[in-house]
């Protein structure tokens, strides 16, 4: 039964591409910072043939593998307008985003917000772009006394609103932001408004794991809707299923960390499905990348990697994996945004030969395309299938 486990890890570019010009990212390489760290150790994906691919750079104290890489290799750019989460898994679903989706470095603006205050009947603090952190200390007593709600935003197209569990619920907050999605349409059309519910006290304060994403629907079938109208499993694990706003998922599986992620993506290797598992691992974006914590990442991609070489041994025969990612967010880079880069991507499997390298891919909807090549689902995505190229 042919299953393909297909895992995002959330932010882990390679190397700043020929237009990070346009996006202020000349010289961003997520990959190279991480290996900085002396907390860094990946032996699986280099034995994968990470390190093999072109254009990677790292630290002289790496080893790098000798032998035959254990799985085919390369790197993918990204040919959509943007560098967020939103468009990067689009394009790995075979939908190349033309239009940038709008973004609000002086804040919303004021028609937008009024209009939220009175749909909500709850009074908004901030409204600028902040780190999430930053604005729960800056604002977050202020939040418990009023009952308001904390919007904020980012170099993404994002409509962030935060507030204490302890104030306002958890569904009431996503009931909030669903108001909020209602909104945001057309000309203010965000990719995603995303909850950001806190815990703690003034001082100390936390986000919890209760974030919740309500994406856009995707404008066009991805690899999800050929699959799932092929009578094919469609499982979203993390937050895929928000990012797609649920469209072409069968099952959703949220999750609360990477190690959470990685726990039910170990639990669907043993089960009977028939079709793709789409995992998105988020910490290496969410809490190391933005928050230029280099060694946390690189403790981050060590548990990934360990946990990797446990996966691999339970692999069935018509099972393939593929790891990649959707941008970059490098840690070592002036700032805590996004950055334009090129995304790794290996293949591994009894179907994948050995140490093909894919090269240099022009878009990350080759993936997409390659997946439903696997499937033998003939299809309208954009990209250029790699199945021929490394499937046995």
């Amino acid at each position: 039964m042919k299953r393909v486990f297909l895992i995002v890890l959330d932010s882990f570019g390679i190397g700043y591409e020929p237009d990070a010009d346009l996006f202020g990212d000349v010289g961003a390489n997520t990959l190279h910072s991480v290996s900085r760290s002396k907390a860094f150790s990946i032996p699986n994906m280099e034995k994968m043939g990470l390190l093999r691919i072109q254009g990677t750079e790292v630290e002289d104290q790496v080893k790098t593998y000798q032998n035959e890489p254990e799985a085919a290799f390369g790197r993918l750019r990204e040919k959509s307008a943007g560098k967020d989460t939103t468009v990067g898994h689009w394009e790995i679903a075979g939908l190349i985003s033309k239009k940038a989706f709008p973004v609000y470095p002086n804040g919303f603006p004021d028609e937008i917000i009024r209009e939220f205050e009175e749909r909500t009947g709850k009074k908004v603090l901030c409204n600028r772009p902040a780190s999430g952190t930053e604005v729960i200390r800056d604002y977050g007593e202020e939040q418990m006394k009023t009952g308001g709600l904390i919007v904020y935003t980012s170099a993404d197209s994002v409509f962030q609103v935060a507030a204490h569990e302890g104030i306002i619920p958890v569904e009431e907050l996503y009931r909030d932001c669903q108001t909020a999605r209602e909104l945001l349409k057309g000309e203010h059309g965000v990719a995603r408004v995303i909850a950001r519910p806190f815990e703690g006290e003034p001082g100390a304060f936390r986000r919890t794991a209760n974030r919740h994403d309500f994406s856009l629907e995707p404008s066009s079938d991805t690899m999800l809707d050929y699959l799932k109208r092929e009578g094919l499993d469609t499982i979203g694990v993390g937050k895929i299923s928000d990012i797609f706003a649920g469209k072409g998922i069968s099952r959703r599986i949220p999750t609360k960390s990477n190690t959470d992620g990685m726990e039910q993506t170990l639990k669907l290797l043993k089960e009977e499905f028939h079709g793709l598992c789409f995992v998105n691992l988020v910490d290496f974006d969410m809490v190391y990348g933005h928050r230029n914590d280099v060694d946390g990442y690189a403790r981050a991609l060590n548990e990934f990697d360990t946990w990797l070489g446990v996966f691999q041994k339970g692999m069935q025969e018509e099972d393939v994996l593929l790891v990649t990612a959707d941008h970059g967010c490098d840690p070592g880079f002036p700032g805590t945004d996004h950055t334009r880069e090129y995304i790794p991507l290996l293949v591994y499997g009894k179907p994948v030969r050995k140490g093909v390298d894919l090269g240099s891919r022009e878009t990350f909807a080759d993936i997409g395309k390659t997946v439903l090549d696997y499937f033998h689902i003939s299809n309208q995505l954009d990209g250029e299938s790699m199945a021929a190229e490394m499937l046995v």
